[in-house]
């Protein structure tokens, strides 16, 4: 069953891809050069680009980073082994001076989303911010007072 999941070309990184290419800017993709291969490779502006999903990278606090209910063990080991193999490679790009940026699926299921997603991007990558995380929360226009944004479609 997971060897059938998509490990790259998902449908998020080909939103943002589009989006950043539009743009003007030009990338390198899953770079095995790169420790730990990341979606996206920026070498003028010494940036990486990272597409997670919610569910597999677990972001936290997200809707989409669901448990499932049978074999928790299983899957909360899964998860555990996937987070801290994010945060290893995470530490490993910046300390050989790369500038690494987490772009989250939810981030990008909406145009308006993709939009704001690619527009705060740009913002980093011509900036010394050495990381940027962009998820739903950080993309969606402002709610109406107490609207929760998790709970939008």
């Amino acid at each position: 069953m997971m060897a059938g999941i998509k490990g790259k070309n998902t449908k998020p990184e080909l939103a943002l891809r589009r989006a950043l290419h539009a743009r003007g800017f030009r990338y390198r993709l899953h770079s095995k050069n790169v420790n730990g291969r990341p979606d996206l490779v920026l070498p003028k502006h010494l940036a990486v680009i990272f597409v997670h999903g919610c569910f597999w990278h677990r972001h936290e606090g997200c809707r989409y980073a669901t448990t499932p209910a049978t074999r928790v063990a299983f899957w909360q080991a899964k998860f555990d082994a996937n987070v801290a193999r994010d945060s290893a490679v995470r530490g490993a790009l910046l300390a050989a001076g790369w500038r690494v940026a987490t772009i989250w699926e939810c981030a990008l299921r909406k145009p308006e989303q993709i939009a704001a997603a690619t527009d705060q991007l740009s913002t980093w990558l011509f900036s010394e911010t050495e990381t940027l995380e962009l998820g739903e929360r950080e993309v969606s226009p402002p709610t109406e007072e107490g609207e929760d944004v998790s709970s939008s479609n």
